[in-house]
């Protein structure tokens, strides 16, 4: 009778261990909420452009660029600090030392050269907002690139702006998607209400 007992709690535990089969469960990422779209305009005298921004930004003028004061006093970044993304703006006044072909081949040479290697695409739409004399192409870089909107604006004569939105981590295509295509919109809507003072 012992044995018979030992026997069935022997049986009894092999029963109750089998394997199961385990399944790996898919990565997730934390849900954002993002604020809704509100815009202000930025209208700095003396800054030769203006635009709309989003109230949940901070526009803060460019004192250092690598170390080192930057080469236009017109450069500025577009701080988003409760999403932890930056669009840097860069101005350049087309002149005969940096005419428009030279400036254009320069930011076309930083969206597709510099991210081509981690990106799997890299699409460019052309925009044009004649009233405002404001043409130009925004980038869309697919990928684990580094930066997934970059633009470029001119009115072809006098101004050339060059932006470009980046975080602060290590960049992850899929993790990212919801703040790039959230801040897209604010992007689109800083070209749509870029405007040139002379």
């Amino acid at each position: 009778m012992m044995r018979f007992c030992i026997f069935l709690v022997f049986m009894t535990t092999l029963g109750a261990c089998r394997p199961e089969t385990y399944t790996p469960k898919p990565r997730g990422y934390a849900k954002t909420t993002f604020p809704e779209h509100q815009y202000v305009s930025f209208n700095d005298a003396s800054f030769p452009y203006s635009f709309e921004y989003p109230v949940y930004a901070r526009v803060i003028k460019d004192t250092l660029f690598f170390g080192q004061k930057p080469e236009n006093p017109y450069w500025l970044n577009i701080d988003f600090p409760t999403i932890g993304g930056t669009l840097y703006v860069s101005y350049k006044n087309i002149t005969a030392q940096q005419p428009l072909s030279k400036l254009m081949e320069d930011a076309h040479e930083m969206s597709f050269t510099v991210h081509s290697k981690r990106a799997d695409y890299i699409g460019d739409r052309a925009f044009h907002f004649p009233q405002q004399h404001v043409y130009g192409i925004l980038y869309d870089v697919g990928g684990n690139a580094a930066s997934a909107h970059q633009f470029i604006a001119t009115d072809s004569v006098h101004h050339f702006i060059r932006g470009a939105l980046y975080f602060d981590v290590s960049p992850n295509a899929d993790s990212l998607k919801p703040a790039n295509d959230f801040l897209e919109h604010d992007i689109v809507r800083l070209l749509e209400t870029l405007h040139w003072k002379n």
